[in-house]
């Protein structure tokens, strides 16, 4: 999600009139930051396992 796009979010739960809306726009935001979490956690696994391999062809090359 681009910056711009969460700063509109931001703006538009702060001006809010009505409390229903405002917790609406915290748990589509809530559900972003998950998915944000889970797609970064995936991702770092599979950097980690990809530096592995290079470590392990780097050592290999050395010897």
């Amino acid at each position: 999600m681009p910056m711009r796009a969460l700063i509109t979010l931001l703006h538009a739960v702060a001006r809010a009139n009505r409390g229903a809306t405002a917790v609406e726009y915290g748990l589509i935001l809530a559900l972003i930051v998950l998915a944000l979490i889970s797609a970064l956690s995936g991702l770092g696994s599979t950097t980690s396992q990809l530096w592995g391999n290079v470590s392990q062809k780097v050592q290999q090359a050395g010897q």
